[in-house]
């Protein structure tokens, strides 16, 4: 499972890092699903901070277990958020699924790692 968790681990870093930095410096690409879900600019900003902070969460799990966790129910609340913006105006699954399989692989990563959070609170 070790193997599995850095994977995804070192999955969810590249996206976070590319996908934060992009919503950050605004890419037209963000800057235009922000205007169809009916985001402010503001909030791409804000939410492009926010993965990137989720993502130097998750490289500090490489060296600190538990990081990993935290940084998952981090950005699985940010997807979490990306599909009821997505749902919100109805966009097509097909604009709506990265954010749902992103919301997969955190969720799978978190359960992964669940039990180190746990050893590290008892």
């Amino acid at each position: 499972m070790e193997i599995l968790s850095i994977v995804l681990q070192s999955l969810l870093v590249l996206y976070f890092l590319f996908s934060g930095v992009s919503k950050t410096i605004g890419v037209k690409y963000w800057v235009d699903i922000f205007n169809e879900i009916k985001l402010p600019q503001w909030f791409r900003a804000v939410t492009g901070v926010g993965q990137l902070v989720g993502a130097v969460v998750l490289i500090i799990g490489y060296w600190v277990p538990e990081a990993v966790v935290w940084a998952g129910v981090w950005l699985g609340i940010n997807m979490i958020v990306a599909c009821l913006a997505h749902v919100r105006v109805k966009d097509p699954i097909g604009k709506t699924m990265p954010a749902v399989v992103f919301l997969a692989i955190i969720t799978v990563l978190v359960i992964i790692n669940a039990d180190v959070l746990v050893g590290s609170l008892s």
